[in-house]
């Protein structure tokens, strides 16, 4: 009796939160290894259809990396990066999109169909969802001339976001799942990085979470403990002291950007935790480091 009292108490628990996040927009970016585990896509599907049912409106943004850098290996194709970003030819946006769109992004809507949800495979070309424009790296140079300008190809940035899809799709309880491939103007495509398009997701639709699954607890401070709360302004001092670093830092960046553009909250979490999603939202202490204001 006493074990299903406690069972009792955790959905108590959970009912304010459930009360507040009621026809709520919550963008999730969904990569690493949850992503790629077998019992932990069910996981997350699972964790996305509960969200769904208990009246929140969940928008999924998905990377695959690693599912584009195998095929291209089998390809024959070696993968080249540049500051982290993927150089894109022509051919290699063909496979590109092939992965994130063919495959990827129908699995993941496939498993959450099979789980009772309602889920609809999008990518920015559709409904013209993402209109990109070419990213341009610049490179500092040793002397006074202009800065280098590295092209690396199909890799794009968001320039605008048409929510009238996506929204369609909310009211309707459908849950979009959106791959990060953009259209430019002439219906050029361009692979585009899954967190910055979930952060101009979470802008667009003023959403009020933007959830980041990544294969770290969270954010750290000096002495590598777990920081479960940070303001805006704790979070810039962090990057600019460096205790903030490598892959860490356009996450925070994304995080950032959104909160100060209109988002309710932030929060980066560890996807190879089961059911990361319910325990940071459904609990008070949460599991990972949530990204606030003020």
């Amino acid at each position: 009796m006493q074990k299903l009292i406690e069972k009792a108490n955790v959905l108590m628990e959970a009912l304010p939160y459930i009360r507040r996040f009621y026809q709520k927009t919550f963008v999730i970016k969904y990569g690493g290894s949850a992503m790629q585990d077998a019992k932990l896509k069910e996981v997350f599907a699972k964790d996305v259809v509960l969200l769904n049912y208990i009246g929140i409106r969940p928008v999924i943004v998905h990377g695959g990396g690693p599912q584009i850098g195998k095929v291209l290996t089998q390809m024959g194709k070696k993968p080249t990066f540049v500051d982290g970003l993927r150089v894109t030819d022509g051919e290699t946006m063909d496979i590109v999109e092939m992965v994130l769109v063919g495959k990827v992004n129908k699995e993941i809507v496939s498993l959450i169909n099979q789980h009772g949800g309602k889920a609809v495979g999008l990518s920015g070309k559709d409904g013209f969802l993402i209109e990109a424009k070419k990213l341009k790296i610049t490179k500092r140079s040793v002397s006074q001339q202009p800065p280098e300008i590295i092209d690396i190809g199909m890799v794009g940035e968001v320039k605008s976001i048409n929510t009238q899809v996506v929204k369609s799709l909310e009211n309707e309880r459908f849950i979009p799942v959106i791959a990060p491939v953009g259209v430019g103007k002439k219906g050029e495509t361009y692979n585009i990085n899954a967190d910055t398009v979930a952060g101009e997701m979470a802008i667009a639709l003023q959403a009020e979470k933007l959830i980041l699954m990544t294969d770290v607890e969270g954010i750290k401070d000096k002495n590598g403990n777990l920081i479960s709360t940070l303001t805006a302004k704790e979070a810039e001092k962090l990057s600019s002291d460096r205790t903030v670093s490598g892959g860490m830092i356009p996450k925070l960046t994304c995080c950032l950007q959104a909160i100060k553009n209109g988002v309710g909250k932030t929060h980066i979490i560890d996807g190879r935790v089961e059911h990361a999603l319910l325990l940071e939202v459904f609990t008070t202490e949460g599991i990972g480091t949530q990204i606030v204001l003020n």
